[in-house]
C-alpha cells in the first residue's frame, strides 16, 4: 500500500545554500580573527567599513551592534529629546519607532502607499499637522524602505526641506538597492541598516551600520558607539553613549558575504520577476519602477480578499512556508497606542496588515523549487 508522505518543506530564506557557497571562506575569515585575538574593534571592522563605503558610495560607513542601534545612534547624534516629534510609518517593524521613544520623543505614525508599502507624502502632511496640534516639535522623518524597495524620495525630500526636517533612511531591508541611480546609503542626512542574519546582507549574529556624508555626525556617532568616549582619549568620555560596537568576527563574516552580494541582488531580482510573471493574474504582486533596484528582502503579495489563514495552511501542507510582515501596524500595538496618528487614521496600514503574506525569497531559489511554490499558490487559491 502506497502512503501519502508529506512533502519536504523548503526554507523561507535559505541561509544554508549561501553557506554551501561561502562556507570555507567564511570559516577561514573567522579563524583568522580567532587567531589574532582582536575580538573587539579588530582590523576587520575597519576593513568592512571601507568596503561598505566603496560599495554604496557613502563618505562614512560606521559599523555597529545592530540595525536598531544604528537608528538610535543617529537620533542621539541629532540630539532628539522629549517634546520632539519624528514622523515615521506605522506599517514597519517596531525598531523604527522604538528608538524615538527610547529618547523620550514621540513617534507620529503616518500611512503608506498600498502599492509600495512605503511612506505616503499626503499622510506626512497630515502627520505634521497632527504633531503640531499635539504641542510637539517636529524635527525629522524616518522613511522606511520596506521589503527591499526604497521609498518615494522625490516626494519625501522636498517635504522635509520645505518644513525644516531632517531625513533618516531606515534601510534595514534595502541596503544594496538604489533609487533613480542613487545608492541606498547616500540618501538623507544619514542611513541605518541591519545585518541581522535573515537580511539580504546578513552576518552570523547581530550587526548594523550607519552611513552618512556628514563629517560632524560621523564623528559623534563614532564616539557614541563606544560609551561616548573622546575619539582621541578613550578615558575622557565626552558624551553619554552606549556599547554599540560590532564584533570583529561579524565584520569578518560580512567582508566575505559582501564579495558576492552584487551577484545575489541580481539573483533576487530574477526570482522576483519569475514570481511576478506567474502570479500577477492571481494576486496583487509587488511592482518596482524601472529606475529603482530592490533587494527583495521579502516577496510580499496581497490576497485580494482571500482567507489568509486558510491560504497559509494550504501552502504549509505542501511544505511551503509563509510569513506575515506585519500582522499588526505599530499604532495598534500595546506599547505604541498612546502616540499620535496622522489625520483620522491609517486605513492603508490597517488593510495591509490583514492582507499581506510573504512567500519564500532568497537568491538560491532555483526554477524547480520556485515552480513548486508557484503551483502550490495556484492550488491554494483554486
Amino acid at each position: 500500500m502506497t502512503q501519502n508522505l508529506p512533502l519536504a518543506s523548503i526554507p523561507l530564506i535559505d541561509l544554508g545554500a549561501q553557506r554551501r557557497r561561502l562556507g570555507a571562506a567564511v570559516d577561514a575569515a573567522i579563524m583568522k580573527v580567532v587567531d589574532h585575538g582582536a575580538y573587539i574593534m579588530g582590523p576587520e571592522v575597519f576593513a568592512l567599513e571601507k568596503a561598505l563605503s566603496e560599495f554604496c558610495g557613502a563618505r562614512h560607513s560606521i559599523s555597529c551592534s545592530s540595525g536598531t542601534d544604528a537608528l538610535a545612534l543617529i537620533l542621539m547624534a541629532k540630539g532628539v529629546k522629549p517634546g520632539d516629534a519624528v514622523l515615521c510609518p506605522s506599517f514597519t517593524f517596531a525598531a523604527t519607532a522604538e528608538v524615538v521613544a527610547w529618547l523620550g520623543a514621540s513617534p507620529v505614525f503616518v500611512d503608506v502607499h498600498a502599492e509600495t508599502f512605503n511612506l505616503d507624502r499626503a499622510s506626512l502632511e497630515q502627520g505634521l499637522v497632527t504633531a503640531k496640534a499635539a504641542g510637539l516639535r517636529p524635527v525629522g522623518v524616518i522613511a522606511v524602505d520596506l521589503f527591499g524597495q526604497s521609498a518615494d524620495y522625490d516626494a519625501i525630500e522636498p517635504f522635509c526641506a520645505e518644513n525644516g526636517l531632517w531625513l533618516l533612511d531606515d534601510a534595514a531591508q534595502s541596503f544594496g538597492g538604489s533609487y533613480k541611480g542613487r545608492k541606498i546609503g547616500t540618501i538623507g542626512m544619514a542611513t541605518a541598516t541591519s545585518f541581522f542574519p535573515a537580511k539580504p546582507l546578513g552576518c552570523y549574529g547581530d550587526g548594523g551600520a550607519v552611513f552618512t556624508d556628514d563629517d560632524g555626525i560621523a564623528d559623534v556617532i563614532r564616539s557614541l558607539r563606544i560609551h561616548g568616549q573622546n575619539n582621541e582619549d578613550k578615558y575622557d568620555n565626552q558624551r553619554i553613549g552606549m556599547t554599540g560596537r560590532m564584533d570583529t568576527i561579524q565584520a569578518a563574516v560580512l567582508i566575505e558575504k559582501l564579495k558576492i552580494f552584487g551577484d545575489e541582488i541580481v539573483a533576487r531580482n530574477i526570482v522576483a520577476a519569475r514570481y511576478n510573471e506567474a502570479l500577477a493574474s492571481l494576486v496583487d504582486v509587488p511592482r518596482v519602477p524601472e529606475d529603482l533596484v530592490s533587494v527583495w528582502a521579502q516577496y510580499t503579495i496581497l490576497l485580494r480578499g482571500r482567507d489568509r489563514t486558510e491560504f497559509a495552511a494550504r501552502l504549509k501542507a505542501q511544505g511551503i512556508p509563509t510569513a506575515i510582515y506585519y500582522p499588526r501596524p505599530l499604532h495598534q500595538q500595546t506599547a505604541y497606542r498612546r502616540y499620535p496618528v496622522a489625520g483620522n487614521g491609517l486605513p492603508v496600514s490597517d488593510r495591509l496588515a490583514v492582507e499581506v503574506i510573504s512567500l519564500p525569497m532568497h537568491p538560491y531559489l532555483d526554477e524547480a523549487l520556485q515552480s513548486r511554490v508557484i503551483e502550490s499558490v495556484r492550488a491554494a487559491l483554486a
